[in-house]
């Protein structure tokens, strides 16, 4: 797996335990840590939305691919 799909992967997982948090806790990491609508929880929201755009590339790429 290239760097960048690994580092897009550890922000798509963090994105995805805040969405846990929102689901099953009604709070939000990202907001408590950076405040809410602040500039950073917009980065930070913007960098998970990107980051899962990038692992696309992991559903469509074939089995043997992901090894490398």
């Amino acid at each position: 797996m290239k760097i960048l799909q690994r580092v897009a992967l550890a922000f798509t997982i963090i994105g995805a335990i805040n969405w846990g948090l929102i689901g099953l806790l009604d709070f939000n990491l990202v907001s408590a840590i950076f405040g809410v609508d602040s500039i950073l929880s917009r980065i930070i929201y913007t960098i998970v939305g990107v980051a899962g755009i990038i692992n696309i590339g992991l559903l469509v790429a074939p089995l043997h691919d992901l090894h490398d």
